[in-house]
């Protein structure tokens, strides 16, 4: 089947976003397993392991595991990015142990038939201090918000928008502005680029048959963000924690379908007095 592009955007057809739903699907259980296991004194490389579990019990194969970004930057090395505290993005698996208190981020993605899913939930290990789980709350909200700003005729920027906006109406956080939410498809990374601060009605057009991955980044501290020396695991510059939520989702003719829920964001939608519209599930 040819592929179908507008304005750089993959425009797939109803069939296609079925499909996408499947990998969307195993993104959801996958996560869902991992964020219940997670608990003091377990290893990052042992929640990756029960990604690499779901994987194969699902048939369907990594779109992290040996990504090549280009630019001189190694192959990654794990099928799941495990981000601690003051690592908001990219974090690679270890044997580091997950102390009481601890901020995981935890982003995964997966392919079914040639279709890719992505998607991340920061949990917190144990209990948290109030400001951190004040940060993890707001971040999730920014998400959906940016979500429920998704129509179709709408902008990129609309999304971007309601995503900052909600995040400054909550407190004094940083939002990160070197990595920014995508298009996906037949290819994990499409454009347009996310961001997740701008002005409404500014970007790309959002039209049927898109799919976007929305990924807010927040900080209790400042926007700026380096690299460490494995060229992959991104930190905060002052050492602030940082939380990282994401979901894949599609407009439909009837409203929004999260393909990376496990009820295709139904629940969530309904409380905010959003219209669900899935094509099938």
């Amino acid at each position: 089947m040819k592929r179908k592009w507008r304005g750089g955007a993959e425009v797939l057809s109803d069939d296609e976003l079925t499909s996408m739903r499947k990998a969307g699907l195993v993104v959801a259980r996958a996560l869902a397993e991992m964020t219940q296991a997670v608990r003091p004194g377990m290893t990052t490389r042992e929640v990756d392991a029960i990604a690499v579990d779901v994987l194969a019990r699902e048939h369907a194969t990594s779109n992290f595991f040996k990504y090549e970004p280009g630019y001189g930057i190694p192959p990654y090395p794990a099928v799941s990015c495990l981000s601690v505290n003051n690592e908001v993005v990219h974090g690679i698996p270890s044997d580091r142990v997950l102390l009481e208190g601890d901020l995981l981020s935890i982003d995964f993605g997966a392919i079914v038939n040639g279709y890719h899913g992505d998607a991340a939930r920061s949990v917190g290990v144990g209990t948290l201090e109030p400001l951190v789980a004040r940060l993890n709350t707001v971040t999730r909200e920014s998400l959906w918000a940016g979500i429920g700003a998704a129509r179709l005729g709408g902008t990129i920027g609309d999304i971007s928008s309601a995503i900052e906006r909600w995040v400054r109406r909550s407190g004094k956080y940083g939002v990160v502005r070197d990595y920014t939410g995508h298009g996906i498809g037949h290819s994990m990374h499409q454009l347009p680029d996310i961001p997740n601060y701008g002005l409404p009605k500014r970007g790309p057009r959002v039209d049927l048959g898109m799919c976007l991955a929305i990924e807010p980044m927040v900080t209790l501290g400042g926007y700026a963000t380096e690299t460490l020396d494995n060229q992959w695991t991104v930190v905060t510059s002052d050492g602030s924690v940082g939380a990282h939520w994401e979901n894949t989702i599609t407009v439909t003719r009837h409203g929004l379908w999260v393909l990376t829920e496990l009820d295709g964001g139904e629940a969530e939608l309904n409380r905010l007095g959003l219209p669900f519209g899935p094509l099938a599930d």
